[in-house]
């Protein structure tokens, strides 16, 4: 037998496979954590990439707008830094603007947006929450693509612009980070929802940038809005910041992306009828929507007519409303599809996913996620433990089939070689 870990929540379960059937674990290169994150972004900060010193574009009485996707202790450190540098030259606490947002595919209907505690580096700060809704946006420009540039006003007229947050896999923009502070981060939703549109090309995937509609539309973007400086992290499984980068928004965003592919993405020889995957644990598996993110690569490495088994405890159920309800309507992946093309929205593209996958192999859920609402309405086979859905799934493939393990599908990526 071989044993193989997965985490569950803030725990991890064993799943005992067969040695004749273990195929292999998908395990990203991890690096290390930096020893100090806070050294290692004001490191960064003095060493930009393609561009002046931030020190050397700004000066006293400028006003300048940063850009914040995440909110943890990561992104505390990137303030922390940025502020000591702004303040180091002479501009003003009052001057300066936090602007906090959220890729929307993480927001879905939810409308409870929530700025960081208090502490002593916010003081004097003015912080704002985006509202993608607000009805006095900026027009930047039109895109090649036909996207209708609106953008934060804030945000627009500043004097300095800059993007922060975290590179990593991103379902249908291939990375998150750089670019997408501004599109979708202060852009307005009528601009959203036109870029959106496009989630659903096939080029528009995980760990993929060459001609993904979505990707070449952000970067458009991001030119459109003149941005001066960018701040981006790369972090491991553990979210440990491996590295900082700064200068440039595409320079920045292409060396982190080159770094975090060889990390994440892991060449296997061939595909599996069985694949077990697990969004990573905590906070990734908290409820089904978030842990169906994931499932895209699972797809990268099943075979026709397998069996994917997601392993995600989903202690707060299937976690939002508009996702449920997608299931709940729309009977087949032509169906949501159709829909989608006409009218897209975040959380029907949370059913997309999940139905794309369902269009493809069986799925099996390990969760506590009560039967009714796994199987009547998203259409999973339920398990209580991973070693059932192991047995349920070879009773389907067949007992001689291989079973390959993704312990943290929330970064690792696999690619297939040629068969």
């Amino acid at each position: 037998m071989v044993d193989v870990w997965l985490p569950y929540g803030n725990t991890e379960v064993c799943l005992r496979i067969p040695t004749e059937n273990f195929l292999g674990t998908v395990e990203q290169k991890e690096k290390s954590g930096v020893q100090d994150p806070r050294i290692e972004i004001e490191r960064a900060i003095s060493e930009p990439l393609g561009t002046k010193k931030l020190v050397e574009t700004i000066k006293p009485g400028d006003r300048v707008s940063i850009v914040l996707k995440d909110l943890d202790t990561s992104v505390d450190h990137i303030v922390s830094a940025l502020l000591k540098e702004l303040t180091g030259v002479g501009v003003r606490r009052e001057d300066i603007n936090l602007i906090f947002t959220y890729d929307p595919l993480y927001l879905s209907s939810s409308k409870e947006r929530k700025l960081p505690l208090d502490n002593e580096f916010y003081e004097g700060v003015r912080r704002i929450v985006h509202d993608f809704n607000a009805g006095d946006h900026i027009y930047a420009g039109k895109t090649s693509f036909g996207t209708e540039v609106y953008l934060n006003k804030i945000f627009a007229e500043a004097d300095v612009k800059i993007l922060a947050g975290i590179i990593e896999p991103h379902p249908y923009a291939g990375y998150s980070g750089g670019r997408d502070g501004v599109m979708p981060g202060v852009s307005s939703m009528k601009t959203i929802q036109q870029a959106l549109s496009r989630a659903l090309h096939p080029k528009a995937r995980r760990g993929t940038l060459d001609g993904n509609p979505i990707h070449e539309d952000m970067m458009e973007a991001a030119k459109f809005a003149e941005v001066d400086f960018a701040l981006n992290i790369v972090r491991n499984s553990k979210r440990e910041v491996v590295k900082a980068l700064s200068g440039d928004v595409s320079q920045v965003f292409e060396s982190g992306v080159k770094l975090l592919d060889e990390m994440c993405k892991v060449y296997i020889e061939r595909s599996a009828n069985v694949v077990f995957i697990s969004p990573g644990g905590a906070p990734y598996d908290s409820c089904l929507y978030e842990a169906c993110k994931v499932i895209d690569s699972a797809l990268e490495a099943i075979r026709s007519k397998g069996v994917i088994v997601l392993v995600a405890e989903c202690i707060d159920g299937y976690g939002d409303n508009e996702f449920y309800e997608w299931m709940k309507k729309i009977k087949d992946f032509k169906g949501i599809e159709r829909v989608l093309k006409e009218n897209f929205t975040v959380g029907g593209y949370g059913a997309y996913l999940l139905m794309r996958a369902l269009e493809k192999a069986k799925v099996i859920l390990v969760s506590v996620l009560p039967d009714y609402y796994t199987y009547d309405v998203f259409k999973l086979k339920p398990a209580k433990t991973v070693n059932e859905a192991l047995r349920d799934a070879l009773d389907t493939v067949g007992r001689k089939e291989k079973v390959l393990t993704i312990p943290y599908g929330n970064v690792a990526m696999p690619v297939v070689k040629l068969e």
